[in-house]
């Protein structure tokens, strides 16, 4: 069966917050490990990345015209 619109959002979602959830993490650890360092670290979210389900929903009965 293949995946509606609704179950793509959901999976969207899930990986949004596990992306999120990450982040955090990595912060924390940053802060602890080099406090001076911490505010320019770079952002990673790794297979948790949502870029390539961006715009997923681009079909005709979501355009205005």
């Amino acid at each position: 069966m293949e995946p509606t619109k609704r179950d793509l959002r959901q999976a969207k979602r899930e990986l949004k917050r596990a992306g999120s959830q990450r982040r955090r993490r990595q912060w924390k650890r940053d802060l602890r490990e080099n406090p001076e360092e911490a505010p320019y670290s770079e952002e990673d979210f790794g297979r948790y990345s949502t870029a390539e389900l961006n715009g997923m929903d681009r079909d005709n009965t979501r355009r205005r015209g």
